[in-house]
């Protein structure tokens, strides 16, 4: 049986690295290499039913060894990486028995994981922590997820003496770039309840996440020489900039925490002619969020009328919902999720998730999912890790939700 980190390891060396404003699902072909990776495993292991899509969605079924009939669970992770920071090369290093001191992971190039900004590490003290080379993401989100479900599969289908139900496994693309269940196919994955496995640290059990929507922002300018440019002249640039300044201080997501919701500005380009900006909304509470995505667009009234009609153009598009109304109905996802920790010696961690998961939008097309661990940390970055320990105890949690559903 391969161990559930020399799986990770092969998987976070494929680059799946997802693209950002494209159309196409998967926004990028690299994405098929590791799924095709995963059906030819899958098929090693016996899962039946395995079977890859044309927009490189992987499906398996464990089939079931019992007589009663128990509810079909599902358990889903995504391929694709964070277009944040590269994903090529990646380039995984086992730093074993963790001593609690900083974390040296490219000495060439000075970077080095300090305790002093990332003290949550101090907790795998004695463990065993697969790091980064300091060049690119690890690639815990969401490769880990994935390692841990390939385990839980050939753990169940190389025992028969262990008993389940009717196991369905999803692999999905493009969850980085908010297209990861665009195609998915709910209804042949035939699952009544279903786990994304993505979520942080040991521990974490979620099943509230931000309402979330994406803001497009246009602005036209007027571009004149600078030398004749008195009550002629209208910078898009600086029309941006007051803009931004216009929307709440307090709700610049370097002041928010816990169920705060927040606009953020990710990117702003142009010139003096015209400008274009991208943000995104977010918020727990409905209300609270639909009042957000009004005001941005009274603050675009208000420009329009100060600057002149079709100075501003503004649209907004819904991503995903929080899924905790879909989730409460069927709690018994909750209730067992944390005993399946406990029976594993974890402390179940409830928090809200402060962005979302395939599972949310699963949730609204009728497949209820929250979100479980996967143990990792710092994700999308080069300061991301994830200890060993915390993924098999992952493997060990999914198994007991497995027996739990069983029984």
């Amino acid at each position: 049986m391969k161990h559930v980190t020399e799986r990770f390891i092969k998987y976070a060396k494929i680059d799946t690295q997802s693209v950002d404003e494209m159309e196409s699902v998967p926004s990028s072909e690299k994405q098929k290499n590791l799924a095709k990776v995963l059906v030819e495993e899958l098929k090693e292991l016996g899962a039946s039913n395995v079977r890859t899509d044309e927009h490189g969605y992987v499906y398996a079924t464990i089939p079931s060894n019992i007589d009663k009939k128990v509810p079909v669970i599902g358990f889903i992770a995504h391929m694709d990486t964070s277009p944040a920071i590269s994903g090529k090369d990646v380039n995984p290093r086992i730093v074993k028995n963790y001593n609690g001191e900083d974390i040296i992971l490219n000495d060439e190039l000075k970077i080095t994981l300090e305790t002093s900004q990332y003290p949550a590490i101090k907790q795998y003290i004695g463990q065993d922590l697969i790091v980064t080379d300091g060049n690119t993401l690890l690639g815990a989100d969401d490769k880990a997820g994935i390692a841990e479900i390939m385990v839980m599969a050939e753990t169940l289908l190389s025992n028969p003496n262990i008993k389940h139900g009717t196991i369905q496994i999803g692999f999905t693309p493009d969850e980085e770039v908010g297209r990861g269940v665009d195609f998915f196919d709910v209804e042949g994955f035939g699952a009544d309840f279903a786990y994304t496995v993505d979520g942080g640290e040991i521990g974490e059990l979620e099943y509230e996440n931000f309402n979330a929507a994406g803001a497009k922002l246009f602005i036209q300018g007027t571009s004149i020489h600078p030398g004749s440019a008195k009550d002629k002249m209208i910078n898009a640039l600086l029309l941006a900039m007051e803009f931004q300044g216009m929307l709440p201080v307090q709700e610049n997501p370097m002041y928010t925490e816990k169920y705060e919701g927040f606009y953020l500005l990710e990117s702003l380009e142009g010139g003096v002619d015209s400008a274009k900006a991208s943000y995104i909304i977010r918020d727990h509470d409905k209300v609270k969020f639909q009042q957000k995505k009004d005001n941005f667009l009274k603050i675009v009234s208000y420009l329009n009328d100060k600057y002149g009609e079709g100075t501003f153009k503004a649209s907004i598009k819904d991503s995903y919902y929080n899924m905790k109304e879909k989730i409460q109905p069927h709690f018994h996802l909750i209730e067992n999720a944390k005993k399946a920790m406990e029976d594993a010696g974890v402390t179940p961690i409830i928090t809200p998730i402060r962005g979302g998961t395939d599972g949310a939008r699963l949730s609204y097309m009728g497949l209820p999912c929250p979100n479980i661990c996967t143990g990792g940390h710092n994700y999308h970055g080069r300061y991301e890790y994830i200890p060993i320990q915390s993924m098999e105890k992952v493997v060990e949690i999914l198994l007991n939700i497995v027996g739990i559903y069983t029984e």
